[in-house]
């Protein structure tokens, strides 16, 4: 619902500019994401160990595409659920 209040309320041009925002943030956030907790769950399993450091930038290089398309899926219901909760508390 909230992404149809922004489509009404921005011209064209500001609504394409947000909506490579909001992809560039989903990139950058999954990125974050995907490099800190497949390092500290290998690093939780491993040790710090050579080995740590060999698997980590491999389980990276698989959790990132992973969590990159999931957030495109659950990002919306996230939005949903957020909208619904702020509204309760204020």
């Amino acid at each position: 619902m909230l992404s149809a209040w922004i489509f009404i309320l921005h011209p064209r041009n500001e609504r394409m500019n947000m909506n490579r925002t909001l992809l560039l943030a989903q990139i950058l956030i999954t990125l974050m994401m995907a490099a800190s907790m497949s390092g500290i769950m290998s690093l939780i399993a491993l040790g710090p160990t050579a080995e740590w450091l060999h698997a980590w930038p491999r389980q990276f290089i698989i959790a990132w595409p992973i969590a990159f398309v999931f957030t495109l899926f659950v990002s919306r219901f996230a939005f949903r659920i957020a909208a619904r909760v702020t509204r309760r508390w204020a």
